[in-house]
């Protein structure tokens, strides 16, 4: 006996939350789009490695965030015959794809920062220092509009480090404008550079292992699997679980599957609601149990 929770009944609830991501994801593009021009020219006039690195991010950002609207809205259609839970799994293609961009472009930051240490160039301490004003009052901004909820989609939270990495470009590049015009040590810009792009390596890491353990259905970081057996093992009538397995879906949808030996067949249903119900606590939405009188699969 099998039971399913529909997965367009469990994600009706998020449908307002994905119309307000992809609203916020709009703005963010918006902004950012217009602040990268603006760094772009002032980095080149300005000869700053700093403002460049920041509008290298920018641009990353500009395709980052347009990927992220886009799978954002490909991600609610409806069901098919052939994908049964739909399009939702390209948010996590999405930010699998935004992780290793910003790794790519934090390594890139790094050698041209060593270059620059050894070699420095003159830097336009003012013009550095009002680009990365106007950068860091946008990116602020940005990061406001979409911190809320970045817990909750993969997806956003891909962009939303996006856009932190360019507001700590934007600091790093006042900083260093600062410095510039305060003492006339343009090393500064590349060490900030450097400085960087090791923070923004680090938080890049952690969002491409997170989206590759989703994509190898590992179990939710944040849910022990012994925990699921002994929550289900301990409801009366249940003789033993076996082949148990829990995956997420995409951001907010943790599925489950497993085999429980009932051996009085008329506690099924009871069985059954009751799992539903002690998963449920646990944050486990999609449900499939498979009942036996004996073990059919260990």
């Amino acid at each position: 006996m099998s039971a399913t929770l529909p997965i367009d009944v469990q994600c009706t609830h998020r449908a307002p939350f994905r119309a307000e991501s992809r609203r916020r994801l709009r703005t963010v593009l918006a902004i950012t789009a217009g602040v990268m021009v603006a760094e772009v020219l002032g980095g080149w006039l300005a000869h700053s490695l700093a403002l460049l690195a920041d509008a290298g991010h920018m641009l990353a950002d500009v395709g980052a965030l347009g990927l992220s609207l886009v799978v954002a809205s490909l991600a609610q259609r409806p069901v098919t015959a052939e994908r049964t839970f739909g399009l939702m799994r390209l948010e996590i293609l999405a930010a699998l794809v935004n992780g290793a961009a910003l790794i790519v472009i934090s390594l890139g930051v790094a050698v041209e920062a060593f270059h620059r240490l050894r070699t420095p160039a003159p830097v336009d301490g003012v013009l550095l220092l009002t680009i990365a004003g106007v950068g860091l009052v946008a990116n602020a901004a940005g990061a406001a509009i979409l911190h809320r909820g970045h817990d909750h989609s993969l997806n956003q939270r891909s962009a939303y480090l996006h856009i932190l990495s360019d507001l700590l470009g934007s600091v790093g590049a006042v900083a260093a404008g600062v410095i510039i015009l305060a003492t006339g040590w343009v090393r500064v810009d590349p060490l900030i550079s450097l400085l960087i792009s090791l923070l923004i390596l680090g938080s890049a890491w952690r969002l491409v292992k997170e989206s590759t353990d989703v994509l190898l259905e590992a179990a939710p970081a944040h849910i022990a699997l012994s925990d699921v057996h002994d929550c289900i093992a301990s409801i009366p009538g249940v003789a033993s679980v076996h082949d148990l397995h829990v995956w997420t879906v995409t951001s907010g949808v943790i599925a489950m599957s497993g085999h429980l030996v009932v051996q009085n067949p008329a506690d099924n249903q009871r069985v059954l609601e009751a799992v539903q119900a002690r998963l449920g606590t646990l944050g486990i939405g999609h449900v499939t149990v498979q009942m036996e009188r004996d073990p059919t699969c260990e």
